[in-house]
């Protein structure tokens, strides 16, 4: 179990979750063209969850000064798993990763691709190493790496196969999973924030420079408020705008995503402890899995 807790495991299901609902909750009944088989959609998640996992354990491993004062029970390197056997896994886990991540983008004939593999692990080396240090540059590209689970799909489905003729077809769904990635970034953003506050002590110690160091929890919190007001208007200005015709998608949203946004903002205002900012970011978590199942809504949606 202590691996399992390692590598996040449960992070890694909202991956493989996310990217097989945006196969087959959302292109595949459309018939849109695709060029992903079972095997293709396989191996990207397989490339994929080995990337975020091996960027788990190494974001541990610089953690452990930090984790320490955070939450010294759930501490694993240097306790249950020794920093040189982390170290191991952490590279096995990229070179799975990437190595399959080569082999697929031969496979769909865009080896350019491959990239994309190589980049997504060297920045979560640096994040871990260096940007999370840095004042928000560390949150955004966090949160711009989990938006590109998402968008990563529609690369490999969509763009492989587009023609001229199938080329609007190809952008639209595009587009939606282009949007649901922003809408990715906007809520981990959201929690990293909430998490940052909630870690305070511990990043001070390490001698970090993350926004509630740099400007206080107070300030802080204030930010945090004014983003999640700004990102709920957004997402009622979306139903409002595309969803307003299909009742069920409007009462979904409400309840799933809106109501709990409308909670997270009013706790907010009010919090003032680790366990206050804690709870806050399990909502934010927890809005992210239901703003992901809203796939499932989509041949009801468009058709």
């Amino acid at each position: 179990m202590n691996y399992l807790n390692l590598i996040r495991w449960k992070n890694l299901l909202m991956i493989v979750l996310i990217q097989l609902l945006i196969k087959y909750a959302l292109l595949e009944p459309f018939g849109v063209q695709t060029s992903l088989t079972p095997l293709g959609i396989t191996l990207l998640i397989i490339a994929t969850v080995c990337i975020a996992a091996a960027g788990n354990i190494i974001n541990d491993i610089y953690d452990v000064e930090t984790d320490f004062i955070n939450k010294p029970d759930k501490l694993i390197i240097g306790t249950s798993i020794s920093e040189k056997t982390a170290y191991n896994l952490f590279i096995l886990f990229n070179v799975v990763g990437v190595g399959v991540g080569f082999y697929l983008s031969h496979l769909v004939g865009r080896s350019a691709f491959f990239s994309l593999f190589v980049i997504v692990s060297v920045l979560l080396y640096v994040y871990a190493s260096y940007l999370k240090q840095t004042l928000l540059i560390g949150n955004i590209i966090v949160s711009m790496l989990v938006g590109l689970t998402l968008i990563i799909v529609g690369v490999f489905e969509l763009l492989p196969p587009i023609t001229s003729i199938n080329q609007p077809t190809q952008l639209t769904f595009f587009k939606i999973i282009f949007d649901y990635a922003v809408f990715a970034f906007a809520i981990n953003l959201l929690r990293e924030i909430a998490k940052d506050i909630e870690d305070i002590n511990g990043d001070y110690q390490a001698g970090m420079n993350t926004l509630p160091i740099a400007i206080g929890t107070e300030r802080a919190s204030k930010v945090l408020f004014t983003l999640s007001i700004i990102f709920l208007l957004a997402i009622v200005y979306y139903v409002i705008n595309s969803l307003y015709k299909n009742q069920i998608a409007v009462l979904y949203f409400l309840v799933s995503i809106i109501g709990p946004l409308l909670y997270a903002c009013i706790k907010i205002f009010s919090a003032t402890t680790k366990k206050d900012f804690h709870h806050i970011s399990n909502v934010f978590k927890l809005v992210m899995l239901f703003g992901m199942l809203s796939l499932l809504l989509y041949k009801y949606i468009l058709l």
